[in-house]
């Protein structure tokens, strides 16, 4: 029974975890589902069955609840800590009826919980649409790591931006954290951060490394990087809470920015955020036109113009609030 499937078959049929402490229960359903077209890996040891996560990557599990040691409330809550961001759909199945047990299962992360005896019909029909809904995020997070990772090799071959997207991102999850977003909030914020400047991909090196006054054509050219940023990424439902902070991560809190001439609060506070962590970022950085400043210059520059109308004179101030007091980023220059 515990003879693992052919790894390579798993391509073309789902494979399906089965644990369940009584072996007689853990066949019967191993048989029941090789019939229905799936490929099994059946235990009846919540360690193997951590193990074999790990080492097989199944599409789904079917836990019993009710198993000596690591009952399967706490092997569900381990199986979807390694899948980590994943979905990886698991059922609970289990003699209980009761609406706490439900609701404990449905806490410690289950995707649906079924009563013994199951209808096999039900069953299936559940496994089949958790299985279906699997590969649709299993490719929209395959399409969104390939923007990702467009990002940071479109950086990559600049020596003057390499790593900007990174240090962008990671400084708008904090700042966003410490004015009071929620941890959702923040990671969409770093998200977009990533992505923000993803549009420059069809600009030409020598617009963005030229050192003279840019022309109005390659200026307008430039202008137009957060629109095709935001239509690169539009496809993906994935990420359209993010779409804001790619538009509009040059507006001016005066309405003098670009590409809508958005004002004050009617910019997203993704964007707003962005927007602050951006030019600070640029500061610092050395430049083809010009050398980096200090942090404390960066901090005296954006101190004295946070009333210029270029951004959020509140988030400004919340920004050399943090920085001021975070030794990991102010290393006492």
């Amino acid at each position: 029974m515990l003879s693992p499937q052919l790894i390579d078959e798993k391509e073309h049929n789902p494979l399906i975890l089965i644990v369940d402490d009584i072996e007689a229960h853990a066949e019967l359903m191993e048989a029941f589902l090789i019939r229905e077209g799936y490929n099994v890996q059946a235990t009846t040891n919540a360690q193997e069955a951590i193990r074999f996560t790990k080492n097989l990557s199944p599409d789904l599990a079917i836990l019993d609840v009710m198993m000596p040691g690591m009952n399967g409330y706490d092997l569900c809550k381990n199986l979807k800590s390694l899948s980590g961001r994943k979905f990886f759909p698991i059922i609970l199945l289990t003699g209980l009826d009761q609406l706490e047990n439900k609701i404990t299962g449905i806490e410690a992360g289950a995707d649906d919980f079924f009563s013994k005896p199951f209808n096999s019909i039900e069953l299936t029909t559940k496994i089949r649409s958790l299985i279906k809904l699997k590969r649709l995020q299993d490719e929209l997070d395959h399409s969104e790591d390939i923007i990702l990772t467009l990002a940071v090799a479109i950086e990559a071959k600049d020596p003057y931006t390499k790593g900007h997207s990174e240090r962008v991102s990671n400084l708008s999850k904090k700042l966003a954290i410490f004015i009071g977003l929620s941890q959702a909030e923040s990671i969409t914020i770093k998200k977009a951060a990533t992505l923000h400047d993803i549009g420059k991909i069809g600009l030409k090196e020598d617009i963005l490394h030229k050192r003279g006054p840019l022309q109005k054509s390659e200026l307008e050219l430039i202008r137009r990087h957060p629109i095709i940023g935001e239509d690169i990424c539009k496809p993906l439902h994935s990420l359209k809470q993010i779409l804001p902070g790619i538009r509009y991560h040059h507006e001016r809190w005066d309405g003098r920015g670009y590409p809508d001439r958005l004002k004050s609060e009617d910019i997203p506070i993704i964007a707003r955020i962005i927007s602050v962590i951006d030019s600070f970022d640029v500061i610092v950085s050395e430049r083809p036109y010009r050398r980096s400043y200090s942090i404390n210059a960066a901090i005296n520059l954006m101190n004295t113009e946070k009333s210029s109308g270029q951004w959020d004179p509140w988030l400004v101030e919340k920004f050399i609030t943090m920085i001021e007091n975070d030794p990991l980023i102010h290393k006492g220059e």
